[in-house]
Formats: structure tokens, C-alpha cells, sequence
């Protein structure tokens, strides 16, 4: 069933929402300064584009340097990202089969606003540790 869910979503909003996540990647990248904020971006890419079957967990040693560049990172890109899944999510959630994409890209809303101090892990295993 993720399988079908992933391809479905890949189709019809993945794709386009991982595009948003490289070029902001792309823009930190060329900022020297924010280049943390780019790898984080690319990371965000990859879940974009595959989101079943995975979610984000805290990490453990994330520190207060997260906290700033969250604060940053919201500033900066992660409010126009995180209003790209809530409209694309409403918009799937207007059909009975898009309800799961709907639910997806509001699951996404979170780790667009606050990327750092998390790590994106197969449901499998999550919570492990």
C-alpha cells in the first residue's frame, strides 16, 4: 500500500514539493552562511518526494544552535514552503482518494517550518531508541 501511495503522490504533488525544497536548497547554497540550511533542504527533498513509510523523530543531540537556525529558517524559507503543503494538502483532501495526500502534506508542514534538530527514519524504526 505505501507503494501505491508514494507513486500516486509522486505524481501528483511529490515532485513539484521536492522542487520547492532544491531550489531553496540551491539559494542556501549559494549564501556561503547558509549552507546548513541547504543540506537540510536537500534531506527535505527526499522525503518530499517519498513520504510513506518514514517520519521525522527528534534527534538527541540537537542544541540550541538548531533552535536559532530553525528560527532563521522559518524567517527565511520555511513559511513559504509550509504554506505549499497546506494549500496543496486542502487541495487533495477535496477528493475522497487524495485524503491520504491531503493528510501527507500536512504531515510535512512541521519539518518544512523546523528542519533542523530532526531526523527523517523509516516508520520501522522510529521511536527505537
Amino acid at each position: 500500500m505505501r507503494l501505491v501511495l508514494n507513486v500516486i503522490w509522486l505524481v501528483l504533488c511529490g515532485w513539484w514539493m521536492a522542487i520547492g525544497y532544491v531550489v531553496a536548497g540551491l539559494v542556501c547554497f549559494v549564501l556561503i552562511i547558509t549552507i546548513p540550511f541547504g543540506i537540510a533542504a536537500f534531506r527535505i527533498a527526499g522525503y518530499a518526494l517519498w513520504p510513506f513509510g518514514r517520519t521525522v523523530e527528534p534527534r538527541r543531540d540537537a542544541g540550541v544552535g538548531a533552535l536559532l537556525g530553525n528560527i532563521i529558517w522559518i524567517v527565511l524559507l520555511g513559511w513559504w514552503l509550509a504554506i505549499g503543503h497546506l494549500v496543496s494538502g486542502v487541495v487533495m483532501c477535496l477528493t475522497i482518494i487524495g485524503i491520504p495526500l491531503g493528510l501527507a502534506n500536512f504531515k510535512l508542514i512541521p519539518i518544512s517550518l523546523l528542519p533542523l534538530g530532526v531526523q527523517i527514519v523509516p516508520v520501522s524504526e522510529a521511536y527505537l531508541a
